[in-house]
């Protein structure tokens, strides 16, 4: 992509961007957000302990995925962009379960921030990593810093907006720039997965992270609504982070038994591929009925 193209592309992002703040409205942090239907300390003096110890996943997948991309370079990663994509990647999953768990040792605005930053780099750097593999080397590596910092700077525009909202008006309890850093990879990453012809087989393993995240997105939803349906046994939030741990799973399985991809074909392409073949089949295999159901008559 040339350089006129990058500034164009970033140029047309900061205007949409734009334009969505102007034309909705803020979207505040609600109080209700951190009262969670489970809230039992069950052991050790742990408050809130499923929900915090339900944050471990984290720890292991994002220490082990980074560890492993370096280790002999087990994952085949061909370009530093790469290399410095999925580390800062797999830094911010196992900053996850700290920033996470402490927030929900005791559930709060000012805690909140520890929880949602390790996840945005975690946003940013994964959009990144697809403009790399899916669009341009250069322009992915390019953008790893200044999205990182774009997902850094919506925390920070959230909890200065808490802070001196009482002081001036022009500041206000608004969570806009990050719900969109946060869903925007939701819909772009699994279309880009679909439409755009991969560097790398197994591509959709993308789609069936994509699919544990959006499970995980309604569980936190439900939270209340899945503590009864268990019985309390189990909360819609602690299921949240066990499913959404399964995201660097299967990335970390994908970036295991990947290769490069010969054809180059998107998973559309692909799909339609199959389709048709299972068409071809089901014509062969109906002709064949026929011409046996011919032969059986004329005998």
């Amino acid at each position: 992509m040339e350089r006129g193209q990058q500034l164009c592309a970033w140029g047309a992002a900061v205007l949409i961007f734009v334009v969505l703040m102007v034309v909705t409205p803020a979207i505040p942090q609600s109080e209700e957000y951190h009262n969670f239907a489970d809230q039992r300390e069950l052991f050790l003096g742990i408050p809130n302990t499923l929900n915090v110890i339900s944050n471990i996943p984290f720890l292991f997948v994002g220490v082990v995925g980074l560890a492993l991309c370096f280790y002999r370079n087990y994952f085949r990663l061909r370009l530093q962009g790469e290399i410095w994509g999925w580390s800062i990647f797999f830094l911010g999953v196992t900053a996850v379960a700290f920033g996470s768990s402490y927030y929900h040792l005791k559930p709060n605005d000012a805690r909140l921030v520890w929880d949602r930053l390790p996840m945005t780099v975690a946003f940013t750097t994964i959009m990144a990593i697809f403009i790399i593999e899916r669009v341009d080397e250069k322009t992915g590596t390019t953008s790893i810093a200044p999205l990182v910092i774009a997902g850094i700077l919506t925390i920070l525009y959230w909890r200065q907006a808490c802070d001196f909202s009482c002081f001036f008006p022009l500041f206000f309890d608004d969570l806009r720039p990050y719900a969109l850093i946060q869903f925007l990879p939701c819909i772009i990453i699994p279309l880009m997965a679909i439409l755009i012809p991969p560097m790398y087989t197994h591509s959709s393993y993308w789609l069936w992270a994509a699919g544990f995240y959006l499970l995980a997105k309604v569980e936190e939803a439900e939270d209340k609504q899945i503590y009864k349906w268990t019985n309390h046994i189990v909360s819609g939030h602690t299921l949240k982070h066990l499913f959404a741990a399964m995201v660097p799973v299967f990335l970390t399985l994908m970036l295991a038994k990947r290769d490069i991809e010969p054809e180059r074909r998107s998973l559309l392409q692909k799909w339609k591929i199959y389709w048709i073949r299972i068409k071809e089949s089901r014509l062969k295999a109906e002709k064949l009925e026929c011409e046996y159901s011919t032969v059986s008559t004329t005998v």
